[in-house]
Formats: structure tokens, C-alpha cells, sequence
């Protein structure tokens, strides 16, 4: 598949380095050779079949210092990237208007399958702690390099271009081309075992702010908040970002998982649940996720807790605030919206409610619209969202940083966006865990604490394994 150059004469998958390298730069020289230099700026993309890759393996590899990962839930299909061909990015305050301006020419004036990959912070307009700064308010990256795999089909590796921009400096594309790297097997790596951990708040911390919601239900227009942990877990040598997300990928399936590196020693991984959104086109699809139970650990205590679920009165307000608020989001941007009863979403070691939502978008709605009316769910903020935002602001002694944001990708008539919550931040020694629990009426602190303990133990049982 070559899109841009070639006119498709390719149609085998490559194998060796050498012509893999050759047939990217052919199809770049082609399409830098074609640019007037005055013409309006566009997004061109140049793709190559490859016969086998492992994209964890190949991402590892490369040399450039920032690097994505993306799998939807349910897709066969896997997105490694590396490299930076194009970059938005806006420190705190986060400039929305700015993002929708700069975004929207790109993509009106590009090739298909272009795909600007990123998400922004929970909130937007709190100033970033130090681990958080290189992340910014938001980040979208077109990455320079793209490759694609899918299950039982032919790898592809594709090559973004911003023109004119990158036909007046062809050299430094087509030496990235050659510093491209074709591992031929990924590398056995175990991941360590944690030496310490430290949680914020702690017990006591979390006792008080949740006992603070049970009066604040009672006395002010807070129905619900999501409070949240950070376990932080220290280590005695550095920590592969890539191996622990590859390894985590393996333990739980039908999760999006996601990878953001935007440089070196730092990287925000997940293997998130739930969807913020997917559109195509004017059709769209979201969902309401809230009220959870581990898995059991025998068939009939597995029946068990899941009857336990679907007759919980708490876990079913705490579900029902979030499916207001959605319909309420989507009332603003679509028509035929239509908001199923709620069902079991199954996990690997839990299960949630799950209300799952089609609409069709209005003319002109975008999915920058889309990501503004939707986030924060009450399902990661709380119900109403600016009460439910105070309060995290007061109580809880971290920076969510990008932790229940937006994560994902958007193209040109086309994004999906999962929330950004079973998710980690990877530093120099270093694994900073975050989860929540919805709070409402009748919430239990111990019971809250332990939710957290089952939601981040998709990590934790994997530490110390082989990959």
C-alpha cells in the first residue's frame, strides 16, 4: 500500500533492512520533488508493506527521543511511532481555541490515515508538578514514523510529511530513514521487583476526605466525586516503559492500551477500560462506565459478585450520575441519540457497569467539540463537574497530570479518545500508579481503598515477571 508516491507499484511486503530503507526514501524523494515551495501547507504520507514486525520490539529500537504507542480495544491492529514530523503543544492554561486553529487546516488538507496521537491533562488549568511539566497542558504529535500491524495481515510503515515545510529540508528526512532500526527479535527482559512504595494520600488522608464528601453530600450540590490514589513504587535500576506496557498488554485484553514518551526517561502508560469516544464520520459512539466489583475467584463467586453489582443501589446512582451527564454532553452536539440499558463490562480482574451510547453529530461539530463537552466524565471527576472539580483541587495532595484525561488520536474525519485511567507515569527509577473511586452517598472509606488496590493490581501482579 504506498500512498502519495508509487502510484501502489508496491504491492509485496519488504523484507530486508536495506530495501525497506531504499523503498521509504524513493517514495519520500518523490513527493519533496513535487512541492512548489510556495504551495499551502498539507500533510502528504508515504506508506510501505513490511512482511513481519513486533511493534514493541521496533519502537524500542528507534533512536528518537519521543515515542507512542496506541491499540484500541477490541482492534487487532497496533501503532508504534517514533520521531516528531509535526507538534501542537500548550502549557497551563491550555489553549483550546489555539489547538482547534492550528489542527483544523492540517487536517482538511492531508492524505488518509493521518493521525495527530496525544491527550491533554485532567486539568487543563492546574499548574503541572516537575514530573508532569514535559507533558504540557495537551500534546498531539504526527509522528515521522508510523508502524502498523495487524493481526494475520502485513505490517506497514509509514513516513509523514508536513509540506512545504519538509521539502525545504529533505536532507534531515531522509537521514532519519536511515537511522531507522529493524530489530529482527524483540529481547528477553524481566521487569524488577519494586523496592519501595509510598501512597498519597495515605489511610488516615483518605479517610478525612472521604468522610469530608459524605458531609458535603448532605450540605452542598455535590452528588458525587471520584477521589483518587498515587502509589508510587521506587526501584533499584530504571524502569523499560515498553516491556512493562508490552507485558501488561498480554494480562489485559479488551483494554486500550497507550504509550506516551515525550522524552527520554519519561513515559504515561495505561491499559484503560473505558472510552471517552469514537467517531466516524458523523456517527459516534461513548459510553458511561461507573460502579465496580473484582473478579471471583471461582465460578460461582464470580456469579456472585456480578449479582452483587447489578443489585448494588450505591454502585447504580454512582453509574446513573454519569449517564446524566452524558446525555447531557451529547444533547449539545448530536441528534438520535440513543443511551443503552445499563450491562457487565468484564475484565480481566474486575468488572464495571457499562452504559454504551450512539448518536449522529450535528453539521459542523468537530471532534475537538466532541472532546470539550465530554471531559471530564463524572465517571473520573464527579456529578456536578465544577463542585466535583473543586474538591479534587482541595483534597487530593497530587497532580493528576495527564491520569483520567483524554488519551488517543485524531484524524481528519475521524478520532478515538479513551479516558486515561488504569495508568501509570514511568521515571528515572521510579513507577507512579493512579486510580480512583466513585464517592457518593453510602460510600465506605476501607471499601473505596480496596476498589484502588484491585484497579492498580493489573500492574503490580506483573512486576518482577519475564517479558
Amino acid at each position: 500500500m504506498i500512498e502519495s508516491a508509487y502510484d501502489n507499484v508496491l504491492e509485496r511486503p519488504l523484507t530486508g533492512t536495506a530495501e525497506v530503507r531504499e523503498a521509504l526514501a524513493a517514495g519520500v524523494r518523490r513527493v519533496l520533488a513535487g512541492v512548489n515551495g510556495h504551495a499551502e501547507r498539507r500533510i502528504a504520507r508515504v506508506v510501505v508493506p513490511l512482511a513481519h514486525a513486533n511493534p514493541f520490539a521496533w519502537l524500542r529500537a528507534q533512536p528518537d527521543a519521543t515515542k507512542l504507542y496506541w491499540s484500541g480495544r477490541g482492534d487487532a491492529g497496533q501503532v508504534a511511532a517514533a520521531g516528531v514530523a509535526d507538534r501542537c503543544r500548550a502549557d497551563v492554561p491550555a489553549d483550546f481555541e489555539g489547538l482547534r486553529r492550528y489542527l483544523a487546516p492540517l487536517l482538511r488538507a492531508c492524505d488518509p490515515g493521518v493521525r495527530y496521537y496525544g491527550g491533554m491533562r485532567f486539568d487543563p488549568a492546574a499548574a503541572p508538578s516537575e514530573p508532569w511539566e514535559v507533558f504540557g497542558a495537551f500534546l498531539f504529535v504526527l509522528p515521522r514514523f508510523e508502524l502498523g500491524v495487524r493481526e494475520g495481515g502485513p505490517a506497514t510503515l509509514a513516513c509523514n510529511l508536513v509540506l512545504p515545510r519538509d521539502a525545504r529540508h529533505p536532507a534531515e528526512v531522509l537521514r532519519a530513514i536511515e537511522h531507522l532500526r529493524f530489530p529482527v527479535n524483540g529481547m528477553h527482559r524481566t521487569l524488577p521487583m519494586p523496592v519501595s512504595r509510598a501512597d498519597r494520600p495515605g489511610p488516615d488522608g483518605w479517610n478525612g476526605a472521604i468522610e469530608w464528601a459524605l458531609d458535603a453530600f448532605a450540605t452542598t450540590p455535590l452528588d458525587k466525586v471520584v477521589f483518587a490514589r498515587e502509589a508510587a513504587f521506587g526501584f533499584s535500576e530504571d524502569l523499560d516503559a515498553l516491556a512493562l506496557l508490552e507485558t501488561l498488554r498480554a494480562a489485559t485484553p479488551a483494554c486500550f492500551h497507550f504509550c506516551i514518551q515525550p522524552a527520554p526517561g519519561t513515559a504515561f502508560i495505561g491499559a484503560s477500560p473505558e472510552r471517552l469516544f469514537r467517531r466516524q464520520g458523523r456517527r459516534i459512539e461513548t459510553e458511561a462506565v461507573a460502579g465496580t466489583r473484582p473478579r471471583g475467584a471461582s465460578h460461582e463467586d464470580d456469579a456472585r459478585l456480578l449479582e452483587e453489582l447489578l443489585k448494588s443501589d450505591k454502585d447504580r446512582r454512582e453509574h446513573e450520575y454519569v449517564r446524566v451527564s452524558l446525555r447531557e454532553g451529547l444533547a449539545r452536539l448530536a441528534e438520535d441519540v440513543r443511551l443503552d440499558d445499563p450491562a457487565e463490562m468484564k475484565l480481566a480482574s474486575g468488572r464495571h457497569l457499562v452504559s454504551r451510547a450512539r448518536a449522529e453529530l450535528r453539521a459542523g461539530v468537530t471532534s475537538l467539540d466532541v472532546l470539550a463537552a465530554l471531559h471530564p466524565t463524572p465517571a473520573v471527576g464527579g456529578y456536578p463537574a465544577r463542585a466535583a472539580l473543586d474538591a479534587i483541587r482541595r483534597h487530593e495532595p497530587f497532580d493528576r497530570g495527564w491520569y483520567a484525561g483524554p488519551v488517543g488520536w485524531i484524524g481528519p474525519d475521524a478520532a478515538e479518545f479513551a479516558v486515561a485511567i488504569r495508568s501509570g507515569l514511568v521515571g528515572p527509577r521510579r513507577l507512579a500508579l493512579y486510580s480512583g473511586a466513585g464517592i457518593v452517598e453510602g460510600s465506605v472509606p476501607e471499601s473505596e481503598w480496596d476498589e484502588i488496590e484491585c484497579k492498580i493490581s493489573d500492574f503490580t501482579k506483573i512486576l518482577g515477571k519475564s517479558q
